[in-house]
């Protein structure tokens, strides 16, 4: 399972960037695909996924409203927009996919536990 994140960078306080990851067509058709961001001396914190079917989505709280998980089917990549972006936003952000088969198709995985194949990560720095 390859996952190939793009699209971070350095940005100004309510900026935005758009994140891309792009997989496989079997790794986007049969695995929920979400985000999941580090920042430095913490632990990986969920942001936003995409159930395996991908009628589903959610988002962590403190992104509600700013970020906005899409998928193009044809090219088999999922996005991150990311709006009004704030520092406490700086991370590493992961593209991730959770293999396990043994999750409804409507499950949203929510921790980064939960994902069992990580892509390389891509750096958000926003400064104030």
């Amino acid at each position: 399972v390859q996952l190939q994140a793009f699209g971070g960078g350095l940005v100004r306080a309510g900026d935005s960037l758009r994140l891309s990851c792009t997989t496989s067509e079997r790794t986007f058709n049969n695995y929920a695909l979400g985000w999941i961001r580090q920042a430095p001396g913490k632990e990986r914190e969920f942001v936003a996924a995409f159930s395996r079917s991908g009628r589903s989505a959610d988002y962590a709280a403190n992104v509600k409203g700013r970020f906005t998980i899409s998928r193009d089917n044809a090219a088999t990549t999922i996005y991150l927009q990311m709006n009004d972006l704030k520092p406490e936003d700086t991370a590493v952000y992961f593209c991730a996919a959770d293999g396990r088969g043994y999750t409804s198709n409507f499950y949203i995985p929510r921790r980064a536990n939960e994902y069992t194949h990580w892509g390389q990560g891509t750096q958000v720095t926003v400064s104030s």
